[in-house]
């Protein structure tokens, strides 16, 4: 299965499995807040929020070649555009909330499908192209699930 499947495909079912009273294994977030920041995050994948990246060139390459590589991120890794205490939910309900990254997820690949050569801006990995923000929100789903103890799929 490929990246792009696993997150259109397989990653609201991993969601939805998850008790919404299951204590994170790092982190703050509980379970609705850490999807709606995953759909806050696709949301910059599919051009609705517009970020910039100030970090300087070398800084950035070193990072993207992270993002890159199939290398986790770290229980707890800091995120600057976050605030320490987690936001409040928005959505009613968990299943509400996965429905809104499933929107955000096909808008993603409806954008790069409607502009394929186009490249969009991470605020620590810079201009990202289709390819690259594939791996960067598989990385980061992966991640989310981990955070709850959700076991992948070897092929996820």
């Amino acid at each position: 299965m490929s990246k792009l499947q696993f997150l259109l495909q397989e990653y609201a079912p991993l969601l939805s499995s998850i008790d919404e009273s299951t204590p994170p294994l790092f982190g703050k977030m509980n379970v609705q807040q850490m999807i709606e920041h995953m759909s806050d995050s696709v949301q910059i994948a599919n051009g609705k929020i517009r970020k910039v990246n100030t970090q300087p060139n070398e800084v950035t390459e070193k990072m993207k070649a992270f993002m890159m590589s199939d290398r986790p991120f770290k229980d707890n890794t800091p995120n600057p555009e976050m605030p320490s205490i987690p936001l409040p939910v928005r959505n009613s309900t968990i299943a509400e909330a996965i429905g809104e990254l499933k929107n955000e997820l096909r808008d993603f690949e409806n954008y790069f499908t409607q502009n394929p050569s186009t490249t969009l801006t991470n605020p620590f990995f810079g201009d990202l192209n289709f390819t690259e923000w594939i791996h960067l929100l598989h990385k980061h789903a992966t991640h989310h699930l981990r955070q709850f103890g959700v076991i992948l799929p070897t092929n996820a």
